[in-house]
This record gives structure tokens, C-alpha cells and sequence, in this order.
């Protein structure tokens, strides 16, 4: 069971990698997410460690298992239930191209992702929309910054 949304977005994939890298800044441009705690310190890694707390889930821990330039993954689960989140930056003439997915394994993974189709549906949605906006806004700040200077 997996879920896929694709943006384009009219941003750098350098700046679009740094607002997603900026996992602990998430809240404030997608409503998806209301928090998410490092729970480690250091540069962000594979073994990288974050709580994310979500509207109508439980708070879940992801470890970082994939970690490269424009690419990652991580995954979270409780038993018989692994999901595993992707993030993946294209360049594009006109800028990026990002793809988000969602996987549930596992036999309950599967039914808990098929039960909660609207929502995994919704939230992919509303973190492409938010960090589309949110490079968006960063690459015209950066316009403008030079423009001025």
C-alpha cells in the first residue's frame, strides 16, 4: 500500500532540499505536522532520529535510513506495521520537481494504510502544497535580496 504526490516547484533543488532538511520548521508551513523534535543532535544523518506529532495520529519516531544529495528516507512502525516516507528532488529548467510517498508494510501496515487512504492522501497533499509555497517564498526572497543589494 503506497501513496504518491509529485509538485513542481519554481525553486532551486539546492533551496527546496533546504526547507525540507529543516524537518524541525515543518509546522510552520505545513499543517500537517504540528511538531517534530530531534530527538539526537548533530547534522542531519542517516540514523537521525525525530518525534512527529500529527493531527489524528499518535506521535511517531522516524529514524533516517536513507541520506543523499536531494533524496531521503525514513521509516517508523510499531509491530507488524512499518511505514516507510520518501522525499526525492529533481531538477527541473524551470526549478524542482519533488515526490513525496508514503509505503505501509507489513499485514496490519497494509490495512491500516488502506483505512486511512483520505488522510495519508490529505497530508501528502498539504506538505507538497507547503513546500512548494514555502521554496517558493524562499527563492523570490532571494531575488528580491539580490535585486536590492
Amino acid at each position: 500500500m503506497s501513496y504518491n504526490i509529485t509538485v513542481e516547484i519554481r525553486a532551486s533543488p539546492q533551496i527546496v532540499w533546504d526547507v525540507l532538511l529543516d524537518i524541525e520548521r515543518w509546522p510552520e508551513w505545513t499543517p500537517s505536522v504540528t511538531s517534530i523534535q530531534r530527538l539526537d543532535e548533530g547534522p542531519f544523518r542517516v540514523g537521525s532520529l525525530a518525534r512527529i506529532c500529527q493531527p489524528k495520529l499518535p506521535p511517531a519516531d522516524w529514524q533516517v535510513t536513507e541520506l543523499e544529495r536531494w533524496n531521503f528516507t525514513w521509516v517508523t512502525g510499531r509491530p507488524g506495521v512499518r511505514v516507510t516516507a520518501r522525499h526525492h528532488i529533481e531538477p527541473q529548467p524551470a526549478g524542482s520537481r519533488a515526490t513525496l510517498s508514503l509505503e505501509f508494510a507489513g499485514l496490519p501496515g497494509k490495512l491500516v494504510g488502506r483505512l486511512m487512504r483520505r488522510l495519508n492522501e490529505r497530508y501528502l497533499r498539504l506538505e507538497a502544497e507547503g513546500l512548494k509555497s514555502r521554496s517558493e517564498d524562499v527563492q523570490q526572497s532571494m531575488v528580491h535580496s539580490r535585486r536590492q543589494g
